[in-house]
């Protein structure tokens, strides 16, 4: 699946303002909570402008999804263009000031609880997920070649990120720097 080609600057400039209002207010409500009344109504469009430009609610969830990958995969490709050796570390670095800004956790992790498996969003949600723990292993591969099996440490990372950004804001705030030193322990 590739995600490079659904890109923000692809669409029209109300189709952009229309992904934009319903990005937010998906993350903010829920999915399910957010009807397309609404999302047209905060965008300035009507409905059957909202349906012209995405098709369905459907495809605006997946859209909004794909761009919420897109985004935050560019931030992380920065990041690791520029981060010290062992750049899995970044990931926590960036997980750690996304739990400073965001109010209701993973939108991804949101997601997926609302959507069925077979919602078109949902291989998104997983292309995402899947990625994460793929670029563990490459850097992983790429920067410390003795190690044994850099699938199973990349798995173990990206457990380990993911366990302590659910739990960000559930239990104690500094799991993220805990779960950070974990991984700086296993990647030396």
């Amino acid at each position: 699946m590739e995600y490079e080609a659904a890109n923000i600057h692809d669409l029209t400039r109300g189709a952009q303002r229309i992904l934009e209002v319903a990005s937010k207010l998906f993350y903010e409500y829920g999915i399910h909570a957010v009807g397309v009344d609404t999302i047209a109504a905060e965008s300035g469009v009507t409905k059957r402008t909202l349906y012209n430009n995405f098709g369905s609610k459907d495809a605006l969830i997946t859209r909004y999804l794909k761009n919420r990958h897109l985004v935050w995969w560019q931030n992380l490709e920065e990041r690791l263009d520029i981060a010290e050796p062992p750049r899995a570390l970044a990931f926590f670095d960036i997980y750690a000031e996304d739990a400073r800004t965001i109010t209701r956790g993973c939108a991804f992790h949101n997601a997926a609880a609302e959507l069925p498996t077979d919602h078109p969003a949902y291989a998104v949600i997983r292309y995402h997920k899947r990625a994460v723990e793929e670029r563990f292993v490459e850097l992983i591969a790429e920067e410390q070649p003795a190690t044994k099996d850099p699938k199973r440490l990349g798995r173990h990372l990206f457990l380990l990120l993911e366990g302590a950004f659910t739990h960000h804001g559930i239990h104690d705030r500094g799991l993220l720097a805990e779960a950070r030193e974990i991984a700086r322990e296993l990647l030396i």
